[in-house]
């Protein structure tokens, strides 16, 4: 099974745990392992510490993916804040999943890897945090399935993170967004190798993932951004752009990524509901006590505005923002700029609430 060590940050650390988990679904891990990368200096009071949360195939390297964020004045200022990102469960970027050797058997865990949830995620961030000391976030801030992280920070820990900042993303995966995942997984099963029940180690499903990539890269643009970015212009005798930019985005993706973890973390965001076990959605969010600033992205069609809407109207304490950019979902990884100055100006105006006179 391919490794992914070698596309590991050279600063990437590790936390280490033989402590079992539990995962909420059923099933367990004997032990874990989470990469994680950090900015800046702790202070002395522990509590100027920023929490990143990754999207799908994002790693602990926010540095990289979301570069336009790390500057002197902007989102990530590592002159005043301490920030942490860590490699989610499940992933294949140095934390416990699917390529993982389970310590039981000596394999990789493979399509064995148990159902996680994007609590399990948190509940796994939290050790992390509790191994460095950290009792204080001021802010947990992500896009995608990491906005999905950062509301169930809020829910599951609201005595440890002080403010949240959820962008494009849900209270709960629709039924939209499920199909959308199930229709790209299927594309990776079609790959299996019938023999063996899932395909074999030395014929990894490079086809079934890349086109699942590809439909992703569907839902991740917008109608307008395709159209203005690609129109009907041909390539390559009768191919068009648009065909190569998927074909291209499916490679990368093939290159980078293991497939058994593109399943595990879609089937985990399918299973996102604020109101699992807690209760009516719309009360569940009107219980929030935090300050929520909610990002939406107006030309969105996987998480739509309204979704954003809904979580502003019902949570008692929160914001709504409007990327509005034409480039669909990926506007947040697109647009840094306008992104860095409305966490700054969130967490200045945090800031200056705690301390008025300052």
């Amino acid at each position: 099974m391919k490794e992914y060590t070698g596309l590991l940050s050279e600063k990437t650390m590790f936390f280490e745990s033989d402590e079992p988990y539990r995962c909420e679904l059923g099933g367990s891990l004997p032990s874990l392992q989470l990469a994680y990368r950090t900015w800046g200096t702790l202070n002395d009071r522990r509590d100027n510490v920023i929490l990143v949360c990754h999207a799908l195939t994002g790693s602990a390297d926010a540095d990289v993916w979301w570069e336009g964020l790390f500057s002197t004045g902007g989102a990530f200022d590592a002159s005043r804040d301490f920030i942490i990102c860590s490699n989610v469960l499940g992933s294949c970027y140095g934390t416990t999943g699917p390529v993982s050797i389970n310590p039981l058997s000596g394999r990789h865990y493979g399509p064995d890897f148990p159902l996680i949830t994007i609590r399990d995620m948190v509940h796994v961030q939290r050790r992390l945090l509790a191994s460095l000391g950290i009792e204080k976030v001021k802010l947990a801030v992500g896009a995608s399935l990491g906005g999905m992280q950062v509301l169930e920070w809020g829910f599951l820990y609201p005595d440890l993170v002080e403010a949240l900042m959820p962008m494009g993303a849900s209270g709960r995966h629709s039924a939209w967004c499920i199909a959308q995942s199930e229709a790209q997984r299927q594309a990776i099963y079609a790959d299996r190798d019938w023999n063996n029940g899932w395909y074999s180690e030395d014929l990894p499903p490079a086809r079934g993932l890349a086109a699942a990539r590809m439909m992703a890269m569907c839902s991740y643009r917008s109608y307008e951004n395709f159209r203005t970015r690609f129109g009907r212009e041909l390539q390559h005798g009768t191919s068009f752009k648009a065909e190569s930019y998927l074909h291209h985005q499916g490679r990368k993706l093939v290159e980078r990524f293991d497939a058994n973890t593109y399943v595990t973390l879609t089937k985990a965001m399918d299973m996102h509901d604020l109101a699992r076990g807690r209760g009516v959605y719309e009360e569940v969010l009107g219980s929030m006590r935090l300050p929520v600033e909610i990002l939406s992205i107006s030309t969105d069609v996987l998480y739509p505005k309204e979704e954003q809407e809904e979580l502003a109207k019902y949570m008692p304490n929160s914001r709504l923002l409007y990327l509005h950019e034409p480039y669909g979902h990926d506007a947040f990884l697109i647009d840094v700029e306008t992104v860095s100055r409305m966490v700054r100006e969130f967490l200045d105006r945090r800031a200056l609430e705690a301390h008025p006179a300052a």
